[in-house]
């Protein structure tokens, strides 16, 4: 762990505990999941118990205990795009990574992750890789996606 670089963040929210929140998600972004030693080096710093913390990183979506990978892959599996054939997407991402839904791949490059909604359900369905959505995703479309990612074009 990198202390100064906890620190920073610490100190960007004033070690103020009101700002736990704020400060788990900078966490996140920087090491791609809520480390056990940052989590314990956290509480001591704002005190604010570490059984908290665990509370708040297991019951928020957007915290991760493990590590993500560089590039997260989300596939809605809401309603809509239940219906128009997501399991299928999820089955090809599945099989071109070789790795399970709700995993990392083993070089930490991908995270294959099932959501429950992208609130894009006209479009569906729909395939989120960072910050590029794909809409009408199918089967076939997988390796396109996966090369836009190689190419810099999903970040």
């Amino acid at each position: 762990m990198d202390t100064a670089a906890v620190d920073t963040i610490i100190d960007r929210w004033g070690r103020d505990p009101h700002y736990v929140i704020e400060m788990l998600q900078d966490i996140q972004e920087a090491y791609r999941h809520l480390p056990q030693d940052v989590l314990r080096y956290l509480s001591d710093e704002i005190r604010v118990p570490l059984r908290q913390l665990y509370h708040l990183g297991t019951f928020f979506k957007a915290f991760s205990l493990e590590p993500k990978g560089e590039h997260e892959i989300q596939v809605c599996v809401g309603t809509a795009c239940h219906v128009r054939g997501a399991a299928r997407v999820i089955d090809a991402f599945a099989r071109e990574l070789d790795v399970e839904a709700g995993k990392t791949t083993e070089d930490g490059k991908y995270t294959l992750e099932e959501v429950r909604c992208l609130g894009c359900c006209s479009l569906a369905p729909v395939v989120q890789i960072d910050e590029q959505i794909t809409s009408g995703a199918n089967p076939g479309d997988v390796p396109r996606m996966l090369e836009k990612v190689d190419e810099g074009v999903a970040r």
